[in-house]
């Protein structure tokens, strides 16, 4: 029992406060920096798509159709050994996984606020229009407080999306939750359906609560 929860303990927040963080804690720190970071991409690369510039669009655009066409293990292959060929400095793995999380999210935030935007009725834009408002105050005050309650479920699916995609990142050695249990079945090869049933039961239990929030989110927000 003993070692099982030592194992338990250590998938959970790995060596830490004794070493580096690992396993489920730095997970969920992963997917929440990520998260949160591939809102604000997505929200910029939402305007450019609605932008009545065609540079913007076109930009945003490329973007996205970029990473939608491409597995995000291969976007984390990049950040990690060709990234550093560009900039002309190594980046630490951790680093790599946020950048290459934002960078494949923030394609799929993008189009969830595109069609939120889109969503808004255009005779909304010219009663804004009609009351003095610029563009810029029109998608500030009058179109996106809309279109977020229309996102949240949309974003919130996303973000349960991210986290189950962070069980990729220990291919280039960051000890998250799958990483953590690589690590154990490497040294206890005896409990390996012991530790990934475990790690499944955390996915699992993390996701449907996630997932719980969504459906509840879009049911208030429908009323």
């Amino acid at each position: 029992m003993d070692v099982i929860i030592r194992f338990a303990r250590y998938l959970l927040v790995g060596a830490f406060p004794d070493g580096p963080m690992g396993g489920l804690l730095l997970t969920l720190v992963l997917s929440t920096v990520a998260g949160l970071l591939s809102i604000v991409v997505g929200l910029v690369g939402g305007l450019m798509r609605t932008s009545n510039s065609r540079i913007a669009r076109g930009i945003a655009t490329v973007y996205v159709e970029l990473v939608r066409g491409i597995p995000f293990i291969m976007v984390l292959f990049w950040f990690y050994f060709l990234m550093p060929r560009v900039l002309g400095k190594p980046l630490t793995e951790i680093g790599s996984s946020v950048y290459a999380l934002i960078f494949f999210f923030g394609a799929y935030a993008t189009e969830v606020v595109r069609a939120g935007i889109d969503s808004i009725p255009i005779g909304q834009h010219e009663a804004a229009a009609s009351t003095g408002l610029t563009r810029v105050q029109t998608i500030v005050f009058i179109v996106l407080p809309q279109a977020l309650r229309n996102m949240l479920p949309s974003l919130a699916n996303l973000y349960v999306s991210l986290i189950k995609d962070t069980s990729l990142v220990y291919f280039i050695g960051v000890v998250e939750l799958n990483g953590a249990a690589t690590q154990v079945m490497r040294r206890e090869s005896w409990a390996v359906f012991e530790v990934y049933a475990f790690v499944l039961l955390v996915y699992w239990v993390i996701c449907s609560l996630l997932n719980a929030f969504s459906d509840r989110l879009e049911r208030r927000l429908a009323t």
